[in-house]
């Protein structure tokens, strides 16, 4: 069932929000080479304590888990596109790292995710976290009171392919609440104008996952949580969690 958040709920959302925006604003500053993803795990959860949160990742148990998630972020390094478990890996020079993280805060949740490289940057990495930033952005401004979810689909989509990238196969974002799964099914690849339509007070989050060499399959780790690319090919990931509003689309994990 779709839930409709009234004003007042979104301006909660927005907090909540901030929260995520903050912890991953910190992860992203402590995270240097030879620090472990356990270390930038404890930033995280530390900003969340701080802030009077609770972190929803921790302990979320989906059916198709084996366990309970272990960690308050998902550290996603290389190949590893999303679901990265925090372990005592050491970052090292050239890793790219994708941080998912989220957030409950007075029952309401915020869920974002950044990518970024540790240390030197090779062209073709700082080119996949662009691409991948720029196809969240354009999603978002797909969101669009009126228009569908296959628009943002569309949005995201089409510019991934157009540049040569893979697009996780399988996944996409979702609505979010008072828990950080809710319907709908955000597609991160669609037929424009297809879908349900795109009504006030509706809050996705809108992530796209692109893989560098144009293959979309993966496999599971071990630990059943972390998806890797089934080539080995690097990945990145962005996210916001967004309000649909008569305004237009608004972000409520950004602190800007």
């Amino acid at each position: 069932m779709v839930e409709l958040k009234t004003e007042a709920e979104i301006h909660a959302m927005r907090a909540a929000g901030g929260v995520v925006a903050d912890a991953l604003a910190a992860v992203r500053e402590h995270a240097q080479v030879g620090v472990t993803l356990v270390e930038l795990d404890a930033v995280a959860a530390g900003t969340i304590a701080d802030a009077g949160a609770r972190p929803v990742f921790l302990n979320y148990h989906p059916n198709w888990a084996p366990s309970p998630f272990p960690g308050v972020i998902c550290a996603s390094v290389n190949d590893a596109v999303v679901h990265g478990i925090p372990s005592s890996y050491r970052l090292r020079d050239g890793d790219l790292v994708s941080i998912d993280c989220g957030a409950t805060l007075d029952g309401w949740c915020g869920d974002a995710a950044i990518s970024f490289v540790v240390g030197a940057v090779d062209p073709t990495d700082r080119a996949l976290i662009a691409a991948t930033d720029e196809a969240l952005r354009r999603g978002i401004a797909a969101a669009q009171p009126g228009n569908s979810l296959g628009d943002i689909g569309a949005a995201i989509g089409e510019y991934a392919r157009r540049l040569g990238y893979g697009l996780l196969a399988d996944h996409g974002g979702h609505g979010i609440g008072r828990v950080m799964h809710e319907d709908p099914d955000v597609p991160n690849e669609a037929r424009a104008g297809r879908g349900m339509r795109l009504r006030p007070g509706l809050v996705l989050a809108i992530e796209p996952m692109l893989i560098a060499d144009g293959t979309d399959d993966y496999h599971h780790d071990a630990d059943g949580w972390t998806l890797r690319t089934r080539t080995g090919a690097r990945a990145a990931h962005s996210e916001h969690t967004v309000a649909i509003t008569v305004d237009g689309p608004v972000v409520l994990t950004s602190r800007h």
